[in-house]
């Protein structure tokens, strides 16, 4: 009995931040209800998709220094999105920048199974050009060095890309790869800062995938490690090799490190959120002492402070930043510095801020709204 309540839990606990990715959906984008400022004397930038199934494109926002944020226009992929509203990929790392230089973006289009390559100036992006993600359904993104890597979670494979001067993708079957046996779910891609590892969360059957990442962005045999808790969803590198992942049906997170052999070792164990439902997405400040969940069933984000093998909360509620109820909060990111973070509020249309302290407390921004709510948007990248 005590099993059975525990899965329906988990179930639900997922439902809440996404819906299970299916074929394109007509879904027509809506424009934001503000006027374009191109962003002149920017400190930075944020980017989302509206993952449209009749037109995909990218909502950019201005950073000032101060972290409020100003629309700076809308941008076409060339491609489409799925559509449905909330979370319908079912992951993290959907857009993502090259680095802190932030001269490239990339995009999924969940729907022609295609990524997206834009020039980034300021907040302003030009379309480079759009290539076969090499599988289907393309949900997540990640680069190591000159290297671009797909998650197709239809296809359950990990494709790599060549990423010229030019910003064009080239396939490279040496820095492509299946997930692992049984792998199902694929939620989230990512590499470590050094480049020497690409990890790879599968919420459905429970299991994180490792790859060593070798010369010129090749890749090795995937080393799949049982997650700690249920769903393992969002995640970041923390330090060096190690990885805190969001669990979306344990309502926790985990720490984690790379074993000489690839496999995970448990650190610290599906630390409880202390009832805060949902936590589906997870990042990381560059330092390593602090980690963020977004909690989509209770419009909240979660604060845990990492030290010497060990994560904790840090606020024992859970809360360590409220974005509102029915605002659904899906990804989130930091900015270039970590001096702010960025959330996106899928069910209230707006991207949510909050200035980070060298503590890791987060004190409430304006934030900015206009966007369309519970419609299928996906993803956050800032800088």
């Amino acid at each position: 009995m005590r099993s059975s309540l525990l899965a329906t839990l988990a179930a639900l606990s997922l439902a809440a931040c996404s819906e299970a990715p299916t074929g394109p959906r007509s879904a027509a984008p809506t424009a934001p209800a503000f006027e374009a400022n191109h962003g002149d004397g920017a400190s930075g930038a944020v980017f989302t998709q509206t993952n449209a199934a009749a037109g995909n494109a990218v909502v950019a926002f201005a950073r000032a220094g101060d972290g409020s944020l100003t629309y700076a226009g809308t941008f076409g992929t060339g491609g489409n999105g799925i559509g449905g509203t909330t979370d319908p990929l079912a992951s993290q790392y959907s857009l993502i920048l090259d680095g802190e230089d932030a001269k490239l973006l990339f995009v999924v289009n969940a729907g022609s199974g295609t990524i997206s390559t834009f020039r980034v100036v300021g907040a302003n992006l030009t379309l480079l050009g759009t290539t076969s993600s090499r599988g289907t359904l393309p949900v997540s993104l990640a680069v190591a060095r000159n290297t671009l890597y797909v998650l197709n979670a239809g296809s359950n494979n990990v494709a790599g890309f060549d990423i010229g001067e030019d910003g064009t993708l080239t396939p490279d079957a040496a820095a492509s790869a299946p997930l692992s046996a049984g792998a199902s779910g694929g939620a989230a891609v990512r590499a470590s800062r050094d480049g020497q590892l690409l990890v790879v969360t599968e919420k459905n059957s429970r299991t994180i995938d490792v790859y060593q990442i070798g010369a010129r962005g090749a890749l090795g045999q995937p080393v799949s490690s049982p997650s700690s808790g249920i769903s393992p969803f969002g995640f970041d590198f923390v330090d060096g090799d190690q990885i805190a992942v969001s669990e979306a049906g344990s309502a926790a997170a985990s720490l984690y490190d790379v074993g000489s052999n690839d496999a995970l070792n448990v650190e610290s164990a599906s630390v409880s959120t202390n009832g805060q439902a949902a936590p589906c997405w997870l990042i990381a400040t560059t330092n390593g002492r602090f980690a963020f969940t977004a909690n989509a069933g209770s419009g909240t984000i979660s604060g845990y402070g990492i030290a010497n093998g060990s994560l904790q909360l840090l606020v024992p509620s859970g809360v360590s930043g409220s974005t509102g109820a029915g605002s659904s909060p899906l990804d989130l990111d930091l900015s270039r510095g970590d001096h702010f973070l960025y959330v996106l509020e899928s069910g209230a249309g707006r991207i949510g801020a909050f200035a980070v302290s060298g503590n890791g407390a987060l004190a409430p921004l304006a934030g900015i709204g206009g966007l369309a709510a519970s419609q299928g948007l996906q993803g956050l990248a800032a800088y």
